[in-house]
């Protein structure tokens, strides 16, 4: 059976994007290191589609080629799933969207053999796949830096998710990663 996780960026007060989206806390070595060594154990990349079209607009580029050649590579290759109410095509390499709903495909997905799922942001899909008890780990990579605002991480919840530590790892730039799996 797949396993599904959840990747995120987090400032030291939660947020995991800051005002207007503003993402660009989370760029450093850290992550770009942490984000080649993730993307070799070849998930299947979910994503929402605010967090696809933020993705697509960088990802497919030559200057992603050439400033973070790894990633650009992983990001490239890797299968991906978007899951969306509105959008009918994606200009992706081995991407596909899925209209149905997110929480039953996620669901059935994890009773079959394959490849293990990771989402990448897209807030309101972890929101739900939470919410659904479907999340089995979740890997926080806290960056040293605090916002004045932003969104917090599982910000919508509408009950009581726990989780245990199950690894953590310093990098040298500060940054913190810390691995918790469902608790029970």
């Amino acid at each position: 059976m797949r396993r599904l996780r959840v990747f995120n960026f987090v400032t030291m007060n939660g947020y995991f994007q800051g005002v207007n989206g503003d993402i660009s806390f989370g760029h450093n070595r850290a992550q770009n290191d942490y984000a080649a060594e993730m993307l070799s154990a070849n998930d299947i990349l979910l994503f929402g589609r605010k967090t696809y079209e933020l993705m697509v607009q960088f990802w497919p580029t030559d200057e992603a080629m050439k400033t973070i050649p790894e990633v650009a590579q992983g990001m490239n290759k890797a299968a991906k799933i978007i899951f969306s109410r509105t959008l009918k095509d994606v200009d992706w390499s081995n991407a596909r969207v899925v209209n149905d709903d997110a929480v039953e495909a996620i669901r059935k997905m994890k009773q079959t053999d394959g490849p293990n799922m990771t989402v990448l942001g897209s807030a309101s899909i972890v929101n739900q796949f939470a919410d659904a008890g479907l999340i089995d780990e979740i890997q926080l990579l806290i960056h040293p830096v605090a916002l004045s605002d932003g969104t917090p991480f599982l910000k919508d919840i509408k009950g009581k998710v726990e989780f245990e530590l199950k690894d953590s790892r310093v990098f040298d730039t500060g940054n913190v990663l810390l691995v918790y799996e469902t608790a029970g």
